[in-house]
């Protein structure tokens, strides 16, 4: 009786610090520090994105923050200090966006499109790598919902234009998180109809996804490449995409590149192998709007 008293005072000393540090956003001479301690926060309060998103200023003032980097986004002289306050900012952001009641307000007001400028940038350096990152998990954090409203909103956006050039030049990690969203997006039956449409957009889909194919032959890593043969799957269900896939898949796929890699891993064994099982001709005729796609192949 004791202890459970201790947590129940425990757990209103830390609301009130939540609900103070919450009003100390909206003063930019204490938001620094109470961002810090709020995405500490973030994981052991339940309830903190609808606080976050009913109070007064505190999505404006996260707002300014990032907007507030803009300028050291281009050119690129963005420090760790800037890059870490602004993460934080990002934290919170992501909460709002992963809490059921809060997301489809997010979605309304269009704060994914804050972040994009963010996951245009090249610079190889921490600081840039940590906010693209930070940023791709906002994003992540949406599709992670599965719920039809975020595909809508996305493929109304650049999104996969930006997801896909992480793909082939990100960090190992971003990567992953780019190639995730992508998978999210082509699982959904919109979202797999929307970059099968046109040649354009399933040639740069499957030209990216070949590419990374290549380089993971050499720098194996079995997280990354689960996420890569699961959008190669799926694209396989379009039945124009899965014409073209059998010209185009990497060879790396056929044969055992791959073996040791996922050796321990089923799930994306038993992907591969209905992948190539999806792919096998049944009468050898081709699309003629798909012939000529340039097969990947060993630089």
């Amino acid at each position: 009786m004791a202890t459970s008293l201790a947590s129940t005072n425990l757990q209103s000393v830390d609301r009130e610090k939540i609900y103070l540090w919450i009003n100390e956003l909206t003063n930019p001479e204490t938001r620094e520090s109470a961002l810090f301690e709020l995405s500490k926060k973030r994981e052991v309060v339940p309830d903190l994105a609808p606080m976050l998103w009913h109070s007064f200023g505190t999505i404006a003032a996260l707002l300014q923050d990032i907007v507030s980097i803009y300028p050291a986004v281009s050119p690129p002289t963005l420090t760790a200090q800037q890059s870490n306050r602004v993460c934080n900012a990002l934290a919170l952001l992501q909460c709002v966006a992963s809490h059921q009641e809060t997301r489809s307000a997010f979605l309304q007001a269009h704060i994914p499109l804050f972040l994009y400028p963010f996951l245009h940038t090249v610079s190889k350096t921490r600081p840039f790598e940590y906010l693209r990152l930070t940023s791709l998990g906002v994003i992540g954090a949406l599709v992670k919902t599965d719920e039809q409203e975020v595909i809508n909103f996305l493929l109304t956006t650049e999104i996969i234009p930006l997801c896909l050039r992480i793909m082939e030049t990100g960090s190992e990690l971003s990567k992953t998180v780019a190639t995730f969203i992508l998978q999210k997006i082509l699982l959904d039956e919109t979202g797999l109809a929307y970059i099968c449409q046109t040649y354009e957009r399933f040639s740069h889909v499957a030209m990216i996804l070949g590419k990374m194919v290549l380089s993971l032959a050499k720098e194996q890593s079995a997280r990354l490449l689960k996420h890569v043969v699961r959008c190669y799957l799926r694209l396989s269900d379009n039945p124009r995409a899965r014409e073209a896939l059998r010209q185009c898949l990497p060879d790396q796929l056929r044969d055992n590149t791959f073996s040791a890699c996922l050796k321990d891993d089923k799930s994306t064994k038993q992907w591969m192998a209905q992948l190539l099982k999806n792919l096998e001709t049944s009468n050898g005729m081709v699309d003629p709007r798909i012939t000529g796609l340039p097969t990947m192949t060993q630089p």
